[in-house]
């Protein structure tokens, strides 16, 4: 049985033969039901939209079928059940799961209770598997994945997707360039673990010193929902603001991702110019998905 857990359970290979095959799904223009007659259980104890719309797309495309809760409240769960029963129950009705949890290491748990495939949607500030292979496949749609700068910018203490997309990133010939408000800084143990990994790792206090040298600019929020209370929030909420003044004069060939929502850190005027990717990785969503639903279940 195969799981999709956390992005360091995958070797390049790996990741590139996802890759390829999510680009196959989508040169069809129109998709085979692969899928048809699975049933997978999308549970979503946290609030979701691009995730948790993608996948039942995605399964949708593919034939499938879905069946899903949207929060703690509509479980059992809220009743006193450990996710662990909750996850032995669900996995006696459906094929696959694909979870997202509040708690990080919710996923991991999962798979050890679960009797079919799981799928970790995002887990705390943990991992977001599926949202690093779709930063990766839109990427990869512009230029190479080796020999190029990538920014990260935001919060990378919390952020599971700048976790999940560094550690990725380790697989390549790839600059990181980190820029974060004090206190948000990637995890020492997070920046340490990458340089083994032989990561160029080199950290910045502001965007407008390294924005002109980038191929890629990451942007992430700053998540409220992560802070231990609002006045933690507000001392960093706001500290960066990409405009289209901020990318006057940046290469030709920059692109600008967030895997949104976006909290204000990206000017809508900014959404006309060619370097903004950000809908189109959203997009790139459905191709990645389809495919990881693919590998778990056939």
């Amino acid at each position: 049985m195969h799981h999709i857990i956390s992005i360091r359970d995958f070797e390049r290979d790996e990741i590139d033969a996802l890759i390829t095959k999510a680009q196959k799904i989508q040169s069809l223009g129109s998709y085979k039901r692969t899928l048809s007659g699975k049933l997978v259980a999308l549970l979503f104890f946290e609030p979701s939209t691009r995730t948790k719309m993608s996948f039942a797309s995605a399964l949708s495309r593919l034939g499938g079928d879905a069946i899903t809760v949207d929060s703690v409240e509509g479980s059992s769960i809220s009743k006193g059940e450990t996710l662990a029963d909750t996850i032995r129950v669900v996995s006696s009705y459906v094929d696959a799961i694909v979870l997202r949890h509040p708690k990080e290491g919710a996923a991991r748990l999962a798979s050890e209770f679960a009797s079919v495939p799981v799928i970790n949607a995002g887990d705390g500030a943990g991992q977001h598997p599926s949202q690093t292979l779709l930063d990766l496949y839109t990427i990869k749609e512009n230029m190479p994945l080796d020999n190029i700068d990538v920014g990260l910018l935001g919060d990378l203490r919390y952020g599971r997707t700048a976790h999940s997309l560094s550690y990725a990133l380790s697989n390549y010939d790839v600059r990181l360039h980190t820029i974060a408000p004090k206190g948000l800084e990637i995890p020492q143990w997070l920046s340490k673990e990458l340089k083994d990994r032989g990561l160029d790792i080199i950290e910045h206090s502001s965007m407008d010193e390294i924005i002109n040298e980038l191929d890629v600019l990451y942007a992430t929020r700053i998540q409220r929902e992560r802070f231990p209370d609002s006045a933690s929030y507000s001392r960093v909420a706001h500290s960066y603001r990409i405009t289209p003044e901020t990318l006057e004069n940046v290469r030709k060939n920059l692109i600008l991702l967030h895997p949104l929502p976006r909290a204000g850190e990206i000017d809508p005027g900014v959404d006309s110019l060619p370097y903004a990717k950000y809908f189109r990785q959203a997009e790139n969503g459905i191709p990645i998905r389809m495919a990881m639903l693919e590998d778990v279940m056939l």
